[in-house]
């Protein structure tokens, strides 16, 4: 005796169907219903709907169970939410939209393939000079195939049995009784293990010990073209993990640059910084660059060309190879000059020099006639906490007032 017949009559059969009459009933009522067959049928579609659910829930037999024990009631809440789509429910059971009913009626249903195995994702760090000439990296990392063994099974062939407790399922649905209310919820089946299969450990694989795939090891070749850009993933498909009825998965390596002691890459240009003496700066001189090819450059500056501090010349083509259109990008160089140490000479005859020879200075910011000018020292700057700024808030934190400090006893 059921509690209720909804579902029943939703698909046309007795509460005494067997699995073949639900599958006969509900194909009949899908192919006459389906929403690409009765366009612009609101009615027809609420239909579909209907009966989607009702053969989604009288076909497994747990659910089939508590149904016609406790009706719709006893379904609420429970496992697998609001349950399958209709058009996923009638994808799975016509086998997809390509040569079935879709194709009849010139629907759009998507396909539902089998389920594939998560991708593997490693990072891998890679040197700016193999992005710049180019390499051919080999990696090796774990992943699970298949058992050769039992290919699979797990056990013996015709060994290993569903599990009649949880038909399959791994889990086991529970219900419980809490005053007007009916808890149903989920748990692990005790027979299986929530392995949804049955067998004997005489007649487990002695291979992988009944777990269906192994660990193995596996060597891919990754291709670090020349010039390619940080965060380009490198896609091996289906070289991941493999498991009974799942598409094996993908590996994905994502190439990061290292950061470089000389150069900063910015798109396909690099800059360097290049430390140059005043002398230099001032008289020129030549500077060589070490590139990431082992090539060194020898770059000329010009006597009389005054680099200052900061100054940012550029070698075209000396950058980066592009990626995208075959050829190379620039190289920027930023000058650091650097001063003499103080007291560098003690000969008077060098200022008069550098006097004679360097432009003359242009008086700026000077005192007008009639103001008076007080004479000041220059001293060093102490770079400590207690330097610049640190005195001044040390003096003015002493003549701050400050409010007693409480403590608080100890309970």
């Amino acid at each position: 005796m059921v509690k209720e017949t909804k579902l029943y009559d939703v698909l046309g059969v007795s509460p005494n169907a067997t699995e073949q009459e639900l599958k006969k009933a509900y194909k009949t009522g899908a192919l006459k219903h389906h929403p690409d067959k009765n366009h612009n049928n609101p009615a027809a579609e609420q239909k579909f709907k209907e009966i989607s659910h009702a053969y989604e829930v009288l076909s497994d037999s747990q659910k089939r169970q508590v149904y016609d024990q406790y009706g719709e009631a006893g379904l609420e809440g429970g496992a697998g939410g609001g349950g399958m789509a209709a058009e996923d429910l009638f994808s799975q059971f016509f086998g997809g939209g390509g040569g079935g009913f879709g194709g009849m009626f010139g629907g759009g249903m998507q396909q539902r393939g089998p389920a594939k195995a998560k991708a593997i994702h490693h990072v891998h760090n890679v040197s700016l000079e193999d992005i710049y000439r180019g390499k051919v990296s080999k990696l090796a990392l774990q992943r699970s195939i298949i058992c050769p063994k039992c290919e699979g099974r797990g056990g013996k062939e015709g060994a290993v049995r569903k599990c009649t407790t949880c038909d399959g399922h791994g889990m086991k649905t529970m219900m419980r009784q809490m005053g007007p209310m009916i808890q149903r919820f989920q748990t692990v089946c005790p027979d299986c293990s929530g392995e949804g299969e049955i067998v004997k450990d005489k007649d487990r694989c002695k291979g992988c010990f009944g777990k269906k795939t192994i660990v193995d090891r596996k060597v891919l070749h990754v291709h670090i073209d020349r010039g390619v850009k940080s965060g380009t993933k490198v896609e091996f498909r289906g070289e991941g993990d493999q498991a009974p009825g799942v598409i094996a998965g993908d590996v994905v390596f994502m190439i990061e640059q290292k950061p470089h002691p000389r150069f900063t890459r910015r798109d396909d240009d690099l800059l360097y910084h290049a430390d140059i003496d005043l002398v230099t700066a001032l008289a020129g001189g030549t500077i060589y660059v070490e590139h990431l090819d082992e090539r060194w450059l020898s770059v000329d500056i010009l006597p009389g060309e005054a680099i200052a501090n900061g100054t940012v010349k550029m070698i075209r083509g000396q950058g980066m190879p592009s990626h995208r259109h075959h050829d190379h990008g620039n190289m920027y160089i930023q000058f650091a000059v650097k001063f003499p140490e103080k007291n560098w000479t003690q000969d008077p005859r060098a200022f008069e020099a550098l006097r004679k020879y360097l432009p003359s200075p242009e008086l700026v910011n000077t005192p007008p006639a009639e103001s008076m000018s007080e004479p000041a020292d220059l001293e060093d700057v102490d770079n400590s906490p207690r330097g610049f700024g640190g005195g001044a808030m040390e003096e003015d934190d002493d003549h701050e007032p400050h409010a007693e400090r409480v403590q608080c006893a100890s309970q």
